[in-house]
């Protein structure tokens, strides 16, 4: 599922994509834009950027648990 989600509609970036940044060690959604180009496209991030940040802070907190 994660593979059809996209979570930056304007590129196209789809969830597992975004996760496979967050797993090579990108810790905040600055880091996830150099990796995948996501928040570059015309909204500039305006509709992915929360999702991006929510996706780090689920990632982060369950490596804490």
């Amino acid at each position: 599922m994660d593979r059809l989600t996209k979570v930056c509609i304007c590129k196209s970036i789809s969830r597992q994509n975004i996760k496979k940044a967050i797993e090579n060690g990108a810790k905040t959604v600055e880091d996830v834009k150099r990796a995948t180009g996501a928040t570059t496209g015309s909204c500039k991030g305006r509709r992915c950027s929360q999702k991006i940040q929510k996706l780090i802070d689920e990632y982060y907190k369950n490596l804490e648990d």
